[in-house]
């Protein structure tokens, strides 16, 4: 197998996740379970959980704070997202007891870690969202003809 690529190198990026899968695809197992991308991005990509964290990123907040800062969630839906990251390991969720308990949830250590490449990520989407909006508009007025 060869070394990954130096990190500092012209498209460095590119060499290192072409490395990465190279590794991956050459394994002897690269089921669901065992692909970092599906079993662990695969989570973190979907609707709900990356609004949650960035929700959470300046400190713990309730389940009504959280269901009012992402209005269009269902009870139902956030609960189920707050459960999933929490399994994972990314929140942690604390109990008060008061009548009615409440419900507080904060980022864990690992969730904090996961910020600065969530940073990254959400600018790199705001930067390119008008221009990826366009190209969505272009190929469906081309397949539509």
């Amino acid at each position: 197998m060869r070394e990954p690529p130096e990190r500092n190198s012209p498209g460095s990026a590119a060499a290192s996740l072409a490395h990465t899968f190279q590794c991956w695809t050459s394994a002897a197992d690269l089921s669901p379970a065992a692909c970092p991308v599906r079993d662990v991005i695969d989570h973190l990509g979907d609707k709900w959980s990356t609004l949650l964290l960035i929700a959470l990123a300046d400190g713990p907040r309730r389940f009504g704070v959280l269901r009012r800062t992402v209005p269009d969630i269902s009870q139902r839906m956030l609960t189920q997202t707050l459960r999933d990251l929490q399994r994972d390991g990314l929140i942690e969720r604390q109990v008060f007891p008061t009548k009615p308990p409440s419900v507080e949830y904060r980022l864990s250590p690992m969730g904090t870690s996961l910020l600065e490449p969530l940073a990254l990520l959400v600018t790199w989407a705001e930067r390119n969202h008008a221009d990826i909006r366009a190209a969505r508009t272009r190929y469906d007025a081309e397949a539509a003809a």
